[in-house]
Formats: structure tokens, C-alpha cells, sequence
């Protein structure tokens, strides 16, 4: 994929680790300009030192003056890239409103007002890509709030899709995958996680942060795709 998004700007918000920190390395190294996009200005800017050809600035995906100020900042982007949550995993009987909505605006409502100021700033053949997850097509209890507002993301994806045209506007769809977040397990706790993990899986395995990255890049130069939510969880929806 080298050179692959040569003179591209790409905006990742959540940049600075996991899934968005593994796309913004695989874009940096396929040649675009990135920007990563956090809360923690600090923090993506460690992360942004660490690629060849990268930049931070402070976006609070739920707080849209710093939207709007990016958006302004910034002047042009080609691709913006979302991969911003806010889990409120509990059963329903414990369930904080205040949770409730802080997870909407992570998954939903900031990317709407992102939408709002950057597609003004980007070019026809640009895209926006969002992020869904398994749990809203495999529902448990506990993940309602999960669940619901990673099925949110699908539809967001067709309807901006429609009203942002010709901008491309597309989800990826994760299932359980190895990107960072199962360290505070331990690596035999997170070794022992993750092969569970494959017996409910159709390809018997656990996803990689490189599956999602792939997909990403693949995704921002997929010029005739939109409107879509690519599932990559092996097949754990049917398992």
C-alpha cells in the first residue's frame, strides 16, 4: 500500500492508540499527511512524533466548539476517519442517563456534527469513515447500550452517505480484536481471552488491529463504495 494515499490528508480522530493509532501508522505509511485527532492534545501529539509525516490536534468528539475549530484549523482534509467510543456496559437495571447520552454523542451525535463542519472542507472524492461493532447483531445482556448505538453507526453511515454525496461516508464493524485494549489483562489473561474469543468465530480466530487498518485503507480508496457497514469479526455474527 506504499504511496497508496500519497498527498492525502487523513484526520483520525482517536489516533493517539489502538485501532485509530494502527490505522494512522498504516495511512502514514501508505503516504498520507495525517492528523491525529484526540482529546488529549498531549497524547496525540506523542503519537503523531511517531510517523513520518504527521500532526495532532485537540478534537472533543462530544464537545462540538472544538469540531468547529478543528474543522477551521485545518482548512482541507481528504478522508476523516472516527473511531471515538464511550461504553456504558451495564445491565439495564443500573443504567445512568447521563452515560447513556455521553455514549450517543461519542458514536453518534459527534459524528453528525462532524459531518456538519468538515464536509465542507473536504473534496467530492473524499470519505468519512465511522465505526459499528458485532455487538449490535449479537446482542447480551449487559451491552445494550453497546449494542444500540453501534447499530446507530450503520444507519448514520447510509444516511450521510445520501445527504453528503458525493462524499463517500462508510463503517467498519469490529468484532473482538487484539488491538491493545485486552493488555490490562495480562498477557497469559489476554492469550487465554482471545483463543475463547476464536471458538465463536467462523475463521477460529481472534481479530488483529491489522485486519481493521487494511480494511480502513481499503475503504478510503474504494471510490464506488458508500453507504456500507464492512463487517470484520470473522464471521460472529452467524457463529
Amino acid at each position: 500500500m506504499k504511496n497508496q494515499l500519497s498527498k492525502q490528508r487523513i484526520l483520525v480522530i482517536g489516533g493517539s492508540k489502538y485501532l485509530g493509532l494502527a490505522i494512522a501508522k498504516e495511512a502514514s505509511e501508505a503516504g498520507a499527511e495525517v492528523v491525529i485527532g484526540a482529546r488529549n492534545l498531549e497524547q496525540a501529539s506523542q503519537a503523531a512524533g511517531k510517523l513520518s509525516f504527521a500532526s495532532a490536534i485537540q478534537i472533543d468528539i462530544t464537545d462540538e466548539s472544538t469540531i468547529a475549530s478543528a474543522a477551521a484549523k485545518l482548512g482541507h482534509v481528504d478522508h476523516v476517519v472516527i473511531t471515538a467510543s464511550a461504553h456504558h456496559n451495564v445491565p439495564v437495571k443500573d443504567l445512568d442517563h447521563a452515560k447513556i447520552i455521553t455514549a450517543f454523542e461519542a458514536k453518534v451525535i459527534g459524528p453528525m456534527l462532524l459531518a456538519k463542519h468538515f464536509a465542507p472542507i473536504m473534496p467530492p472524492t473524499g470519505s468519512i469513515l465511522l465505526f459499528s461493532g458485532v455487538a449490535a447483531w449479537t446482542p447480551s445482556a449487559g451491552y445494550t447500550v453497546m449494542g444500540v448505538t453501534n447499530g446507530a453507526v450503520a444507519f448514520l453511515a447510509s444516511q450521510l452517505a445520501k445527504e453528503l454525496a458525493p462524499i463517500r461516508v462508510n463503517a467498519i464493524s469490529p468484532g473482538i480484536t487484539d488491538s491493545g485494549t485486552w493488555n490490562s489483562l495480562g498477557e497469559q489473561g489476554k492469550k487465554e481471552w482471545l483463543e475463547s474469543i476464536a471458538g465463536s468465530s467462523l475463521v477460529g480466530r481472534a481479530g488483529t488491529a491489522a485486519d481493521i487498518a487494511d480494511t480502513a485503507l481499503w475503504l478510503l480508496n474504494a471510490g464506488n463504495i458508500t453507504g456500507e457497514t464492512i463487517h470484520v469479526e470473522g464471521g460472529a455474527r452467524y457463529a
